[in-house]
């Protein structure tokens, strides 16, 4: 996708080194950063220069790559493994990502094994892509549907940052959004602040201008007064993890947007890779929620006159604040789930019909 009318990826390897734009800088500056040893990777992570499932799917799998450049023993790179495993608990693309590196890698050679890390670590990048342009299909087929009966603008509402920014390009969300902009069906999007980090402003609204799409940031509790006037024909968000009965967990706030567009009678889509599924845990309860320094609520981030980043505390000193980063939607309020095999209901029979 485009930053300034050029194409970009979030991620890629050059001269032995994993580039990536610094998430944490945008909007308002564009820095490619690079990683040059797997505590990079790990630090890029936790610290959200890189964030969104899949992205920090790939990052990890680069940081393995960089753990080889730095020491081909396998003691290292199973410590590598395990760190980059702990540093953000609760996208599942991260573990995924990492089981897939050392299935690969466990026992090989010295001789072999950086290119066959280096291929893996590839392979999954571009999957992803593949993936996330087949879900932008898939999802264009509603938005189409929606437009032929409307014959006007499409107002979609979307959470966090499930854009090309969270991948490694087009995005989940964003991706059907984007297809049907190419299409020339009349978009419009409603963006969640999503606040504390404010993803969707920072980010989402930042790559949607840069492809010419209209969009409007909103406060994240605004989106149930929009629905109730008819000015939300959808909503599509994305996930960091969604289980095999179809319960979805994604940013904090995911959640109320699910209930307000129930009670609005709103298709509320959800788009994800199969990568994102967690085929294995089967109560949401058991699902890690990631909670976060007390900072991001308490202190937030922006231009001053002078055109320099500044951070400024909002919140008075003695107040303490809670930062969960994550909540679950059950499958009961989400309209269908956007794969890159299809679009299916939310509920394990859905899911089994796709991904056998």
């Amino acid at each position: 996708m485009r930053i300034e009318a050029e194409e970009y990826r979030t991620i890629w390897f050059e001269n032995n080194v994993v580039k990536i734009i610094d998430q944490t800088k945008l909007p308002h500056q564009f820095i490619i950063k690079d990683l040059k040893i797997v505590k990079d990777a790990i630090n890029a992570i936790k610290t959200m220069e890189v964030r969104g499932a899949p992205l920090i799917g790939a990052t990890a799998a680069y940081g393995l790559v960089l753990a080889i450049i730095e020491n081909n023993e396998q003691s290292f790179l199973k410590k590598s493994a395990d760190d980059l495993m702990s540093s953000r608990p609760t996208a599942i693309n991260l573990k995924w990502a990492v089981d897939r590196m050392m299935n690969k890698l466990s026992g090989l050679n010295s001789d072999k094994i950086f290119e066959t890390a280096l291929n893996e670590a590839k392979d999954i990048c571009e999957e992803d892509i593949k993936f996330c342009e087949n879900i932008g299909l898939n999802g264009l087929k509603i938005i189409e549907e929606f437009y032929n009966k409307k014959k006007d603008t499409i107002n979609i509402l979307t959470h966090c940052n499930a854009g090309w920014l969270a991948t490694i390009n087009w995005g989940t969300a964003t991706s059907p959004i984007y297809h049907a902009h190419k299409k020339g069906i009349p978009i419009h999007v409603w963006v969640d602040e999503t606040r504390p980090r404010n993803q969707g402003a920072n980010l989402t609204s930042f790559e949607l201008n840069e492809e010419g799409i209209k969009n409007t940031i909103i406060a994240d509790n605004t989106g149930g007064i929009l629905m109730q006037s008819g000015e939300v024909d959808m909503c599509i968000v994305g996930t960091d993890r969604t289980l095999a009965n179809g319960d979805v967990c994604n940013k904090v706030g995911t959640y109320l947007k699910a209930l307000a567009a129930h009670d609005n009678k709103i298709p509320f889509y959800v788009a994800l890779p199969s990568s994102t599924i967690d085929w294995n845990i089967k109560d949401h309860k058991d699902i890690p929620i990631e909670e976060r320094n007390s900072e991001e609520l308490s202190h937030m981030e922006g231009l001053d006159e002078k055109g320099n980043i500044k951070k400024i505390q909002i919140y008075p000193k003695k107040s303490k604040a809670m930062n969960l980063a994550f909540d679950i939607t059950p499958a009961k309020y989400v309209t269908g789930l956007i794969t890159e095999k299809g679009v299916c209901d939310a509920s394990t029979e859905g899911l089994k019909k796709l991904f056998k």
